[in-house]
């Protein structure tokens, strides 16, 4: 019997459940180059870290005066993404751990992201978390991505939970001001460190600010039934 009441939990996928912002960064380097753009650095890539990959590419078309068309642009990106996403993805240890915690519990899950449905497809079956994590929501599904709140608000629609009773797992500001504005608490893990400090980050409920290296499946696990048992 689940400790945590009537919560559903909702995961963000890129920088959260999976260290994949190496791989977004070296798809998105390989496709600029392909256009002309030579010199695009990870510090440029963190500035799209929690954005989906659609609004991604419509600017970089603005930034770098590209004539491509965005879904170009975006078809190209998800081919390598892809690529590297098929072979070379690592599910963080303690998130992997917390999802089976709560799966084990009972607890109702999904993933709503800024990936492409099938890019979500793809790094769920390898890292094998598609086993406890069958309720996924894409941006490219919903009208707005992240920081608007429309896959976290989809997500709970699926589940069939109201908003107040769902938590985000999330690593950017950008989501956790999605989750905010969708009325849900928040555990936020900052993917890029520097932006702990960040006004988005305020709202969350837990704010583990060391990221991956500071969150454990028990931290975040006791958070929510500190939570259950005073609701």
């Amino acid at each position: 019997m689940s400790t945590l009441g009537g919560i559903s939990v909702v995961f963000d996928l890129d920088g959260t459940l999976v260290d994949s912002e190496p791989n977004y960064y070296e798809a998105g380097r390989r496709t600029l180059a392909e256009y002309g753009v030579a010199d695009f650095t990870w510090a440029d890539h963190e500035e799209y870290v929690g954005i989906s990959t659609q609004e991604t590419v419509a600017d970089w078309k603005r930034r770098y005066g590209l004539r491509a068309p965005v879904g170009e642009l975006l078809a190209a990106k998800n081919r390598r993404y892809l690529e590297l996403a098929r072979t070379s993805t690592r599910a963080y240890p303690e998130m992997r751990k917390f999802v089976e915690l709560l799966a084990g519990e009972g607890v109702p899950l999904a993933v709503a992201s800024g990936s492409s449905p099938q890019a979500i497809e793809a790094i769920l079956s390898c890292t094998g978390l598609d086993a406890y994590l069958r309720t996924v929501v894409s941006a490219d599904e919903v009208a707005h991505g992240k920081p608007a709140p429309d896959v976290f608000l989809e997500a709970a629609r699926r589940l069939g939970a109201s908003p107040a009773d769902c938590v985000v797992v999330e690593d950017a500001a950008p989501g956790a001001a999605a989750a905010h504005a969708a009325g849900m608490r928040c555990i936020a893990v900052p993917y890029v460190a520097a932006q702990a400090d960040a006004p988005e980050f305020a709202t969350a409920g837990l704010l583990l600010r060391g990221g991956q290296e500071e969150f454990t499946a028990r931290v975040a696990h006791d958070w929510l039934a500190r939570g259950a048992r005073s609701s």
